[in-house]
């Protein structure tokens, strides 16, 4: 009953549903794969794993600290291990790069919903007036004429409603999915600075974190 429900409001709706039902899945087709990119990113991180490679680095133990980098598929500590790899020349600039390859991959297809929430109303606006053009045409034809164009305009206005429904299930997910990219933006600032931190504080005290860097690399 409902599915002959759903069949026939959207041929009531015209020709421009199908442009808007196109919407609709792109937009299910997006929102499906942030999801589940997000979802496998947190699996992968291990705060336990990334707190005992900050103590390591802390206390000049780059040896634990590297072993603990080299085989995971924690972000952060592949982060550090590409810091720790090119602190012969910059520790620093190393990490901002790899964290700014990561969180280019956060914001990967996020433009297409930005794009459907404006593009989905503008549609549902389209089919409407097209709709009402085509209920005047009524007019002067027949004593029913009335009739026939405030039902026509009611059908027409299911392509608005339409589109805006999918406007807002766009815009939940999007400006979610943004949040989810501005904190793991800042996390890794945090992270970055306070690994740069531990790094001058070990060296302070006689680990050097570049001599470590130069013998790996010649191993």
């Amino acid at each position: 009953m409902l599915s002959n429900i759903v069949i026939e409001t959207f041929i009531e709706g015209g020709w421009v549903m199908w442009p808007i039902l196109a919407t609709f899945f792109l937009a299910l087709c997006v929102v499906l794969d942030r999801s589940v990119w997000w979802l496998r990113l947190q699996s992968t991180c291990h705060a336990a794993a990334q707190e005992q490679a900050r103590v390591a680095i802390g206390t000049g133990d780059f040896t634990s600290a590297w072993k603990l980098c080299e085989n995971t598929t924690d972000p952060y500590l592949h982060n550090l291990a590409e810091g720790m790899t090119h602190a012969h020349t910059s520790m620093l600039a190393a990490m901002q790069l790899h964290a700014t390859r990561l969180i280019e991959k956060s914001e990967a297809r996020m433009w297409v919903l930005s794009t459907l929430i404006t593009l989905a109303p503008l549609l549902g606006l389209f089919g409407t007036v097209v709709g009402i053009m085509g209920s005047f045409s009524f007019i002067g034809d027949e004593q029913l004429a009335a009739s026939k164009v405030s039902g026509g305009i009611g059908e027409a206005l299911i392509a608005t409603a339409a589109g805006i429904a999918i406007a807002i299930l766009c815009l939940l997910p999007y400006n979610f999915f943004r949040k989810r990219v501005s904190v793991l933006r800042g996390s890794f600032e945090r992270w970055i600075n306070h690994s740069e931190l531990l790094v001058k504080s070990a060296k302070e005290h006689g680990h050097d974190l570049e001599i470590f860097a130069a013998n790996h690399a010649k191993h």
